[in-house]
């Protein structure tokens, strides 16, 4: 028999590597749900910059063409599309009144849904009775236009030696016609061609010289004689208008030569 006496296990002599164990057990657990947050709060995120970039770009729709569309027609298609029609200005055209005659934004052109769509529409064809100016002069032929709610278009002009200057040579469109256009355009003479001429280099030339070149032209003169020691006798040494200029046959040359 023995008579050793039983030893019993007491709790405070447990292992010292339990604690450790719990421990690890609660980092681990911890960590598990640190990921979890960090995943869900990274979803929260990315749906907060989605519904962001929707709330900002919102829903793109392409513009419909509308030129040539009834204003009824053109109102429906943007409608359909979530767009505003809104009318910005009435013309007079060749298509039927209120259809669209141009629009802005042009279309195909991204647009986001509640925008609108600017749109011109016809008032249709306007019939204008053109009055005759053709032989009026051009101010006169403004001021006709002008009493029949009409304006000058594009003025060309061309030299003719049997017309005066500023005369109504040809109109489009011609006089006592309708016309949907409140332009009228006009061609305009510009009385006969007048020579013109380069004016010459003279300064350092004899005046008999310059003289001569000068009758040839035609041209009329003016010759102004001042004492200049420094140039020789009898040269010019001055002129206007200076060499290379353009110069009317009307025109008068003056000179100015050493004496």
């Amino acid at each position: 028999m023995n008579d050793t006496p039983d030893t019993a296990l007491d709790p405070l002599d447990a292992p010292e590597h339990e604690p450790s164990l719990n421990f690890r057990r609660r980092l681990e657990e911890l960590g598990q749900m640190a990921l979890l947050v960090f995943i869900l709060a990274s979803a929260a995120f990315l749906s907060a910059i989605t519904a962001m970039r929707i709330a900002i770009h919102g829903r793109e729709v392409a513009m419909p063409n509308l030129t040539g569309k009834n204003v009824v027609e053109a109102t429906s298609m943007l409608r359909s599309r979530g767009l505003v029609l809104r009318v910005a200005d009435r013309v007079y055209s060749e298509l039927p009144i209120n259809v669209v005659v141009r629009q802005t934004p042009p279309a195909g052109l991204l647009m986001k849904e509640s925008q609108q769509a600017h749109v011109v529409l016809s008032l249709g064809q306007r019939e204008l009775q053109i009055p005759l100016l053709e032989g009026n002069s051009l101010r006169a032929s403004r001021i006709e236009l002008l009493r029949a709610g009409l304006q000058v278009g594009e003025v060309s002009s061309i030299a003719m030696p049997d017309k005066p200057a500023d005369e109504v040579v040809i109109q489009t469109p011609r006089p006592g016609t309708g016309a949907a256009t409140p332009r009228v355009d006009v061609l305009v003479s510009q009385g006969p061609h007048e020579a013109a001429y380069v004016m010459p280099h003279f300064v350092g030339m004899i005046e008999s010289d310059a003289q001569r070149r000068l009758d040839a032209a035609g041209l009329r003169r003016k010759v102004n004689y001042v004492t200049a020691p420094q140039w020789p006798h009898g040269s010019v040494i001055d002129q206007s208008p200076l060499a290379g200029s353009r110069l009317p046959a009307a025109s008068t040359i003056e000179l100015t030569v050493s004496n």
